[in-house]
């Protein structure tokens, strides 16, 4: 095997707490960078992408582990690298020559020098006839030119992008992949690797000599592997559409281990700790339900593949949405298709009223945080509780920011469903009266020993 560029060995990503208790972005991470491949790396939102390529060009330093330049630390070795960033991240003052003569001012390049480098890659990329103008004055597909020229004209050894093509139109997107394969492939540009991280699994398939899949909480690799097809690529081609459909399986089964890839040695990573709480999908009910009957339409049963490409989605559209479904128990994920239950179908099916009924007890059988605001609620005299205190418990699971998209997506899925009702001024929990009026119903208080069970699953 080829010596490394970049090496990581047992890097993690965490966050302390007040309490004992760390917030893990990463898990305990092994990665190799070599010569000579394009890696993509993928995993659905959250599972700390772009915190592992920080971490990998040196701009964020692990929490334990290291990470190698040539098997130097990155701290304190010459480090060549570049990124290419989703966002363009042009100075809009500058012209583009300028924009691209901006890194070599930084190292201290000549005048004369730094123009005729920044010349030559502007031909390169097809930008010549363009030096004199503002980004303003460009094309979005234009403008990530430039970032690909201003990151090509250091002549990095190793070429990073985060999600490079995402902020353009899919035609200009398509293009650009294909011009950046013709450069690697006629080693035009000097780099030796390319680091890509995406959220499109075609683009990742199409592009990369390895696949790397994240799994989430903490980040963790869940499979490497090899693509042993050859350039060009057939999105049509049986192999292709069968890896495509092999890291939709990997992403839509997160709890389960990582399904065998025929012919491909792959390896996969499990996660090193478990959740107390179970991660709520970012998802709306408008948009479960919407799937449920897209679903029905199409015989209750998809391809989740199919499914994204039916609906125009990208993966982390729409997985978010089928993980919300499977948790409520409205459909289950086998081998990455999608199925509806009868309860979904029972759901998609029902008039409004008779909808938040079925959500509402879907929601307070199957998740637990919305469980214990209903007995919080229950035990409290007043029947109010601020939303603090969930925050606190949360806290100690997840980083900040996400305790607050956990608690989001708890409020909007118990108003939706009526399980309580919610004071945005106060920051206050509140059960309904319909709730109180109610005693038989799904808030009447849980049997003594599934209350213990909830106890046990988040050590309260």
């Amino acid at each position: 095997m080829q010596p490394a560029i970049i090496r990581a060995e047992r890097v993690e990503k965490y966050y302390s707490q007040p309490s004992e208790n760390r917030i893990q972005v990463i898990s305990p991470t092994d990665l190799s960078i070599v010569q000579g491949e394009i890696i993509a790396l993928l995993g659905p939102s959250g599972s700390g992408k772009s915190t592992l390529l920080r971490m990998l060009t040196g701009l964020s330093t692990p929490s334990a582990g290291q990470v190698y330049w040539h098997e130097a630390p990155i701290q304190s070795a010459d480090v060549n690298v570049s990124i290419v960033f989703q966002s363009f991240a042009l100075f809009p003052w500058l012209t583009v020559l300028e924009n691209i003569e901006a890194p070599l001012k930084a190292r201290g390049v000549d005048a004369a020098t730094r123009r005729k480098r920044s010349l030559k890659i502007l031909d390169t990329v097809g930008l010549d006839g363009f030096q004199a103008a503002y980004p303003k004055e460009l094309s979005g597909g234009m403008r990530q030119r430039v970032g690909f020229a201003r990151a090509l004209v250091v002549e990095p050894e190793v070429l990073f992008m985060d999600e490079p093509f995402s902020a353009l139109d899919v035609l200009t997107a398509e293009n650009l992949r294909s011009e950046l394969l013709e450069l690697w492939h006629k080693k035009t540009i000097p780099t030796k690797s390319i680091f890509i991280v995406t959220h499109n699994i075609e683009e990742a398939v199409l592009l990369a000599d390895r696949i790397i899949v994240l799994g989430r909480n903490p980040g963790h690799i869940r499979t490497d592997f090899r693509v042993n097809l050859a350039h060009p690529r057939d999105r049509k081609a049986a192999a292709f559409t069968q890896l495509v459909d092999y890291i939709y399986k990997v992403l839509t089964q997160p709890e389960a281990p990582a399904p065998a890839l025929p012919n491909i040695n792959g390896r996969r990573v499990r996660d090193q700790r478990e959740m107390k709480y179970q991660m709520l999908p970012h998802a709306r009910p408008g948009g479960i339900a919407g799937l449920l009957e897209f679903l029905l339409d199409h015989g209750g049963k998809s391809d989740i593949y199919r499914l994204a490409d039916d609906l125009a989605f990208e993966i982390d559209d729409l997985l978010p949405i089928v993980e919300a479904a499977s948790i409520l128990k409205f459909l289950t994920v086998t081998e990455g298709d999608a199925a509806i239950t009868a309860l979904g179908t029972e759901y998609a099916n029902a008039e409004i009223l008779r909808q938040k009924e079925i959500f509402r007890e879907a929601a307070v059988e199957n998740v637990l945080l919305l469980r214990q605001i209903v007995r919080a609620l229950q035990s409290k005299s007043d029947h109010t509780v601020p939303e603090d205190f969930f925050h606190d418990t949360l806290d100690e699971v997840f980083s900040e920011e996400e305790t607050i998209r956990q608690l989001e997506t708890a409020i909007t899925w118990g108003r939706y469903a009526e399980i309580f009702d919610f004071d945005s001024t106060r920051r206050r929990f509140i059960l309904p009266e319909s709730a109180l009026a109610e005693p038989e119903s799904i808030f009447a208080d849980a049997p003594e020993e599934e209350e213990e069970k909830d106890k046990q699953e988040t050590g309260l």
